[in-house]
């Protein structure tokens, strides 16, 4: 003890002699030692970091905390294929403070994807960026046993019979957008130019509330209403991922539209539950009905209003973002949406299209898969390391504390796995080899129905693992239906001297550059 007092008192002195030589100083040298302390810290850290012989690689930066958030919020993938070439597929980087470690390419899937509950956490990583958009006790906000349950509540509303409901009322939502919007007026017009980002967005949200949520929410969505979804989704930006709640005008905005959504969704619960009218209508009656868990706890009606926000916003970002994405692809190829109208023929007739036409259609479905290729919504997936965690085959161990990140959409744009990777050709799915690329025997029910155990696939675009995406095949069915209804009511191409614009990564969903425009004309009259 008294050899422990010693070192403190001279710990003590030598601080204050710093201290007071530092105040001795001129203004101008303690204002430069300021400035440079935090920058000669940095390099020390890093140089120290670097001995460590289980530590992965890591990306140097000169700015501290900001470390390499400039290339890789602007450029993702470019920034991995650079620290690829320098560091291999397993490396870290500073991201606004959090240390991240990247492992690219298939086994880097399974290492973050396939970790075990005990080792790594989304909900840890995601929830203070999520709870803000969603609501609390849904989702990222609850533990993990409650989100695969409350997986299992939202999976029976997913069923083959509800999708063969769903096509026709998503028909109609379409076509009646195309009549009514200002975007298109088709009847007063048999041409025009739209941005897709202004469409695609809305046309995502009308035909999946339609469908999930039913006529009586349906008639509440007006194109205002739309845009608070829009607002919702301006919450998942890097910012928010690192500042949750700042006094910022987008956050301000982001609250108002999830007051505003919840609100609505709890009025019509209310409404429902005071009339005791619960049927078997829609996703809303299902969840009042069934959404008590394993350890007899209910979900509140609240808890219930922000799941329906959830389950809609993660839709939103797949749907809009991809049929975005296909418009704009099938604008430089006519051929192809000659191919496709073709298809809808051959299969339908010239009769409305159901959920089994949808079933026949591979260039339809394979239009679908290539874009998801191409643009995966989410460039990076990550998750928080609970304990330390060992990178198998290295002598590598991630901290507990940092974060482990993946990227399906690096690997899916890779000429490694995917040939001419940054030419759209959905006729690459024709071929065996790389129509195999999605598929896995082996599955696992996680306590929502089987899913898909293996997550080596290059192709992975709605994730993997206990937190794969349950919207996939409703998604097909959205995507597949808003598809074959705009071949079948119009032609559409790129304006005269544009290409396919660039993808915007300032949020974390990988969006066109708006304005992102294409110009259409009618097929005929409709």
């Amino acid at each position: 003890m008294a050899q422990t007092a010693e070192l403190i008192e001279k710990a003590r002195d030598v601080l204050t002699f710093l201290y007071i030589g530092f105040l001795e100083l001129p203004l101008y040298q303690r204002i430069s030692i300021l400035l440079f302390s935090p920058f000669i810290y940095n390099i020390v850290w890093q140089f120290l970091y670097s001995l460590r012989k289980d530590r992965v690689p890591l990306v140097f930066y000169w700015i501290p905390w900001f470390g390499s958030a400039v290339p890789y919020g602007m450029q993702p993938y470019e920034f991995f294929q650079d620290c690829q070439k320098k560091y291999g597929d397993v490396f870290a980087f500073v991201l606004l403070g959090k240390v991240m470690t990247v492992y690219l390419g298939p086994k880097g899937h399974e290492f973050v994807l396939n970790s075990r509950l005990a080792d790594v956490s989304a909900e840890d990583a995601y929830k203070h960026l999520t709870t803000p958009v969603f609501g609390k006790g849904v989702i990222y906000d609850c533990p993990n046993h409650r989100l695969m349950e409350q997986k299992k509540f939202v999976k029976g509303s997913l069923t083959k019979d509800a999708f063969r409901s769903y096509v026709p009322k998503i028909r109609e939502e379409i076509l009646s957008y195309f009549q009514k919007s200002k975007n298109f007026k088709v009847g007063e017009k048999r041409s025009g130019e739209i941005n897709v980002m202004a469409t695609q967005p809305e046309i995502t949200i009308f035909t999946a509330s339609r469908s999930l949520l039913g006529e009586e929410m349906r008639a509440k969505l007006t194109e205002k209403f739309a845009g608070y979804y829009s607002d919702l989704d301006k919450g998942f930006t890097p910012i928010n991922f690192v500042f949750p709640n700042l006094p910022l005008p987008h956050y301000r905005q982001r609250d108002f539209a999830q007051q505003i959504i919840s609100k609505t969704y709890m009025e019509l619960i209310g409404k429902r539950r005071a009339n005791n009218d619960i049927k078997d209508r829609d996703l809303i009656d299902a969840l009042m009905k069934n959404s008590t868990y394993k350890d007899g706890v209910k979900m509140t009606d609240q808890e219930i209003a922000n799941l329906l926000i959830g389950v809609l916003m993660g839709g939103q970002h797949t749907s809009a973002a991809t049929s975005a994405w296909f418009l704009l692809h099938l604008a430089e190829y006519p051929e192809i949406q000659d191919e496709i109208y073709a298809e809808i023929m051959r299969v339908t007739g010239g009769n409305d299209v159901t959920y089994e036409d949808l079933q026949e259609m591979p260039l339809v479905n394979n239009v679908i898969k290539e874009t998801l290729r191409m643009h995966m919504p989410l460039h990076s997936i990550f998750r928080k390391v609970n304990r330390p965690l060992p990178v198998n085959g290295t002598s590598y161990v991630v901290p507990k504390g940092h974060h482990v990140l993946v990227s399906p959409g690096f690997a899916m744009t890779n000429d490694a796995y995917f040939p001419h990777a940054d030419v759209y050709n959905p006729h690459r799915w024709d071929e065996s080899e790389e129509a195999k690329a999605e598929q896995d025997s082996k599955t696992v029910d996680y306590g929502f129905g089987a899913v898909s155990k293996g997550v080596s696939s290059p192709y992975l675009p709605f994730g993997g693992g206990r937190h794969r995406c349950i919207g996939e095949q409703f998604a097909y069915v959205q995507l597949g239906t808003i598809l074959t209804t705009y071949i079948k009511t119009m032609r559409w191409k790129l304006p005269e001297g544009r290409g396919v614009p660039p993808v915007d990564y300032a949020s974390m969903v990988t969006l066109p550059t708006d304005p992102a425009v294409i110009e259409w004309e009618l097929r005929e009259q409709i």
